[in-house]
């Protein structure tokens, strides 16, 4: 991806271009669909215009987002909101169809991406004769991808719908990093190949040795890898398999 700093630092740069994609996951909302849309604000012809980039087309909707802005003294993550347009029914529908295969839902789980690029790197089939007057087309050009999920819906009415935003890992239950490393306790599935043990000594999960290999079992500890292994053995990992789990 190249990040278009050189045109942002001009005293003059073409206009920023905010487009927004919503994805939906069969196993949460009951089926895989992506919605694509912007503002309708964007500087591109009359402004009211759907927007082709990187050959998806972006629907232009009466949405608002905001938040998106990090506070440096609270060092917590934004949590943007997005207000939709509800005048016709249009969201309530969407709700009421993601309700009925998980009811109660409220899109709680989508992915929305905001990505924002410069005019000039828009699809050329966006502007009359099907050339970009501003520059040449380049779906590479644009700054880093920002990745949110549904946290929860805070209001709906006829007028408008509001969302709460969250970063993946600001969401309820979630914690980073995911594989946690914990003091003499292995992670790794026994004989798979983070563990890479294929011997013939076999023990139970107390380290007592055993005649076959249906009754061995892995204690998931320092010394159920030595048992195994050998305790001078150079394994991978700079020690024993899973010896980063063990030393915390």
């Amino acid at each position: 991806m190249a990040v278009p700093f050189s045109e942002l630092q001009k005293i003059n740069p073409s206009s920023v271009i905010e487009l927004f994609s919503l994805e939906l996951f069969a196993n949460i909302h009951g089926s895989a669909y992506t919605y694509r849309f912007h503002a309708g604000i964007n500087d591109v012809g009359s402004g009211l215009q759907n927007i082709t980039w990187d050959g998806d087309e972006y629907q232009k909707f009466p949405i608002e987002v905001e938040g998106f802005e990090y506070n440096a003294e609270s060092g917590s993550p934004p949590r943007p909101t997005i207000t939709v347009s509800n005048l016709l029914g249009g969201i309530t529908a969407i709700l009421l169809g993601v309700n009925e295969a998980t009811p109660g839902n409220d899109l709680t789980g989508a992915k929305l991406t905001r990505i924002r690029t410069l005019v000039r790197y828009i699809d050329a089939v966006n502007f009359e004769g099907g050339t970009n007057p501003f520059g040449t087309p380049d779906t590479t050009a644009k700054l880093p991808d920002e990745i949110y999920y549904v946290a929860r819906k805070i209001s709906e009415t006829r007028d408008a719908v509001q969302f709460e935003m969250a970063a993946v890992f600001d969401l309820a239950g979630v914690r980073a990093p995911k594989r946690q490393c914990n003091a003499n306790l292995c992670p790794w599935i026994y004989k798979g190949s983070e563990c890479g043990y294929s011997g013939t000594k076999y023990f139970d999960e107390n380290d007592k040795a055993v005649t076959g290999s249906g009754l061995d079992v892995c204690g998931k500890r320092l010394s159920s890898c030595q048992i195994r292994f050998g305790s001078n053995n150079e394994l991978p990992f700079g020690g024993f398999p899973g010896i980063g789990a063990f030393n915390g």
